[in-house]
């Protein structure tokens, strides 16, 4: 599955985009946003562990319980457009949503997520959740992100992991977010930038990564 592949809110969300979308997709509309100008999306990856240490709150949640070492925050869309919520259901199968749960693991984050950005992707709740899906298995994640172990690594090794397992991202379509904990940089979030058809790009500069040299991976457990 996708946490394994080195071997093989309200959210209202302004101008951030997460992941890319297939050309056959993009015909399916669903519900009236040929009008929104999608530039492309982001594809947000949380290091859980990092995150659930720092937030007590968040330790209570399923993905910090059951020991996920990653997990989807979303793949946002890149649009002009200021408010993209939505009224529609974000209601999946129960077969989806097992599938789904995978790597989002919390249903009320991703039902408001669904609310917050629907309006401004061209396909309904099923169809995007299926395509984060698809995004999550092609992309591999290099084995020192889910770890048990905690090691501190330089930015530059970490990045190029990333090259050498998806040889089609540029070194500008990915970007690492950092957080500072007890006097350590602890890598926390993973954007990864597609064009509206699916294929990885060079992220805008409204997706910005903030990490030092030497980066401190927190374990799984």
């Amino acid at each position: 599955m996708w946490f394994d592949v080195a071997e093989n809110t309200q959210i209202k969300v302004t101008c951030l985009v997460i992941g890319g979308l297939g050309l056959a997709v993009c015909t399916q509309l669903t519900h009236a946003v040929s009008s929104v100008a999608l530039h492309g999306y982001v594809m947000e990856i949380q290091m859980t562990p990092a995150t659930c240490m720092m937030d007590s709150q968040r330790s209570k949640r399923r993905k910090c319980l059951e020991g996920y070492s990653l997990n989807i925050v979303g793949l946002l869309p890149e649009t002009t457009r200021r408010d993209c919520e939505i009224n529609s259901s974000a209601t999946l199968s129960p077969l989806q949503a097992k599938v789904v749960a995978r790597v989002m693991p919390d249903e009320n984050a991703r039902v408001q997520l669904w609310q917050s950005i629907g309006g401004c992707v061209p396909m309904g709740a099923s169809q995007y959740f299926r395509t984060i899906i698809n995004y999550a298995e092609r992309l591999k994640i290099p084995a020192e992100l889910s770890s048990p172990e905690t090691r501190t690594l330089p930015q530059s090794q970490i990045k190029l992991q990333f090259l050498r397992l998806n040889p089609t991202l540029p070194s500008t379509g990915i970007q690492l977010g950092c957080q500072s904990y007890r006097g350590e940089n602890f890598l926390t979030k993973v954007n990864v930038c597609y064009k509206p058809n699916g294929q990885y790009k060079q992220c805008s500069s409204a997706v910005v990564g903030n990490c030092p040299s030497q980066i401190t991976i927190k374990g799984s457990y």
